[in-house]
């Protein structure tokens, strides 16, 4: 009989498989850190903890794929991993790859080979515990200015913490990086930590928004088979979601401060843009967010939804939009905000820069739709 870990998963997948993934298009579940033992064996293989995983990972990644999912696994660049419980890959790079090709890849390629013919599908690459070598191909600290060339998606800030301080400082370190997102490239700021239980309702909200208008990898990072109904809520807005996975692929930046107050928009496809207004601060406060912030012409005339609300709102806004903000709180009306304003056509062809705060976005990204803009 299989170790309970390995039922722990089990569980997770079926849920998935019949909640999340048919309504929400989730479609991958992945383990992190610690998955194998301590040492290699004798040949210099991996070997999946056998108190934990004793069917192997091949089993788990057949019983994960039965159900409609693929898989992920964690490791690393270093000697050992960040826990320090496993091996890393460091000076076992082409051993590993050889192990599952007979031909010859980037290092990068082999090491995505190694793990597909284990039957997975995703990989986290990890870069602690390198004792100062340098592996064979390795970039600087900053992944995000050189990641797009090697894989799918990069950290750019160190784990999150399930408290209010840590989530907000983790979405401003993302922020920085805005321009280096694109469709096939995206920037992570870490896991959601929506449903463990440090944060409020409306924190979790502002959580799930930013990183969805960020269009960050939305990866659950809450007990799926334990989530309250006000997780499920969060995590199944399938609105929301549709912002994340929107085909332009632009990520939302601040564009403008005013204290403790904050304007997120991003352009999104169809002639929409989405607006986030954030109340930082201990006292309720009137936001406004004008034309001139999220790059519209002052003559635009849009129409708002209110994506947490589900709400197309029946005024028709022009120059600016203005709401009231609790504390914290992004769950009242106009906070979360998708702009419509398809009615309004360019008289010269989109030149691939978006006013303000987009420019830099766009000479960067690939990808993008431009029929769909030019309209």
């Amino acid at each position: 009989m299989d170790h309970p870990h390995t039922f722990i998963v089990h569980g997770i997948s079926n849920i998935e498989s019949h909640r999340m993934i048919r309504r929400t298009g989730t479609r991958e579940t992945g383990g992190d850190d610690c998955w194998a033992e301590y040492n290699r064996d004798s040949k210099g293989y991996l070997v999946a903890r056998k108190s934990t995983f004793p069917s192997g990972i091949k089993a788990l990644a057949d019983y994960v794929h039965s159900k409609g999912l693929k898989l992920g696994i964690y490791s690393d660049a270093g000697f050992q991993t960040c826990s320090k419980k496993m091996p890393g890959s460091l000076g076992h790079e082409e051993q590993d790859a050889y192990t599952f090709a007979s031909w010859i890849f980037s290092l990068e390629s082999l090491m995505v080979i190694l793990w597909s013919v284990q039957g997975i599908d995703y990989l986290k690459y990890d870069n602690c515990n390198n004792d100062g070598s340098k592996p064979t191909v390795r970039g600087d600290m900053h992944p995000a200015l050189w990641g797009a060339s090697v894989g799918n998606s990069w950290r750019t800030t160190n784990d999150i913490a399930d408290n209010w301080e840590s989530m907000v400082s983790r979405a401003d370190q993302n922020e920085v990086y805005a321009e280096y997102a694109r469709p096939g490239g995206w920037n992570d700021p870490d896991m959601l930590e929506v449903g463990n239980g440090g944060m409020t309702k409306d924190e979790y909200i502002i959580h799930f928004s930013i990183w969805a208008i960020s269009k960050a990898p939305l990866l659950i990072g809450c007990d799926l088979r334990n989530m309250t109904k006000d997780t499920m809520e969060i995590l199944g807005n399938e609105e929301v979601i549709a912002v994340n996975q929107d085909p332009l692929g632009v990520q939302a930046k601040k564009v403008r401060m005013e204290g403790s107050l904050e304007i997120w928009a991003g352009p999104l496809s169809g002639y929409k843009t989405v607006v986030l207004l954030v109340n930082r601060g201990s006292t309720r406060e009137a936001i406004t967010a004008n034309w001139d912030d999220i790059g519209l012409p002052l003559d635009t005339v849009v129409e708002a939804r209110d994506l947490w609300e589900h709400k197309t709102l029946h005024e028709q806004f022009k120059q600016k939009l203005t709401t009231t903000i609790d504390p914290h709180d992004p769950h009242n009306k106009n906070s979360l905000t998708e702009l419509s304003h398809g009615w309004w056509r360019r008289s010269t062809p989109f030149d691939g820069k978006w006013r303000n705060y987009g420019e830099t976005i766009c000479e960067h990204r690939r990808g993008y739709n431009e029929k769909d803009l030019d309209k």
